[in-house]
């Protein structure tokens, strides 16, 4: 967790125990879990992302799987925090995966 911290500091991401809903946010760390609620309507992509202190959903609207996003990744995203069901959440978020270092 520390070493993970330490890079998601580097990469210049904001502290996920930090975030604030309504304000921008940029995030970095490790996808932990993606998951795919069911079947509604609308589908939708989760992604669960860890900084080694917090972590942050990240959600993509329209899309069941997006090649690269998977379980072990470190990413950077950027967007807008909501908060749904008491979690911090990003909808739509652009991003980027890096590679490991």
């Amino acid at each position: 967790a520390d070493a993970l911290r330490v890079q998601a500091d580097d990469a210049g991401g904001d502290d996920l125990t930090a975030l604030e809903a309504r304000q921008p946010a940029f995030v970095c760390g490790t996808v932990r879990t993606v998951t795919l609620p069911p079947r509604r309507s609308v589908p939708a992509l989760v992604a669960e992302v860890w900084d080694g202190k917090g972590s942050v959903n990240l959600v993509w609207i329209g899309r069941r799987t997006i090649a690269g996003i998977e379980p072990g990744v470190f990413l950077r995203a950027r967007g807008r925090v909501a908060t749904v069901r008491g979690a911090p959440t990003i909808f739509n978020p652009a991003y980027e995966i890096v590679p490991r270092q």
